[in-house]
């Protein structure tokens, strides 16, 4: 993990060398997370577009297609960014399906480079990890650095 502010320039170079792929390896490498994901909004469902993860292990299945209404995503879209240590305590999330199996998670709102709503950068893990604000302003900071990087086909 890093505890330096995120360096604008390492990770546009990092996204032009490598992509999307690249630069989200490079951000969850600050992070203690197990995943870092890119997920793009289509319709009422959130497709992972890319997701980077510690372990290198094939995407669980639940994490790759979530509806709208089962993410914690959605919260992320409507409030402008979203985060939580625990969701086992987290009290917005009460009754929530995932609230006793993704116990961490941060997200920041994408847009695409027109300034269209895309979807959401997130790390994510199903342990409770608390995310420092430092981070989540450095997940702000990479948002709009993101945006030539991704898909424009809208599925």
């Amino acid at each position: 993990m890093n505890t330096s502010p995120l360096d604008p320039a390492l990770l546009a170079s990092t996204l032009r060398a490598g992509g999307l792929e690249q630069g989200v390896r490079l951000l969850n490498e600050r992070v203690p997370h197990r995943y870092t994901g890119i997920y793009q909004l289509t319709g009422n469902v959130l497709k992972c577009e890319v997701l980077y993860d510690k372990q290198h292990e094939v995407m669980p299945e639940l994490l790759a297609v979530v509806p709208l209404e089962d993410s914690f995503c959605q919260f992320v879209l409507r409030d402008q960014g979203f985060q939580t240590s625990d969701a086992r305590d987290d009290v917005r999330l009460s009754g929530h399906r995932y609230q006793q199996v993704l116990l961490s998670y941060h997200g920041v709102p994408l847009l695409d480079a027109s300034g269209a709503l895309f979807g959401s950068l997130c790390h994510f893990d199903f342990l409770s990890l608390p995310l420092t604000d430092a981070e989540f302003e450095n997940m702000k900071r990479a948002s709009p650095l993101l945006s030539p990087f991704l898909p424009s086909g809208r599925g």
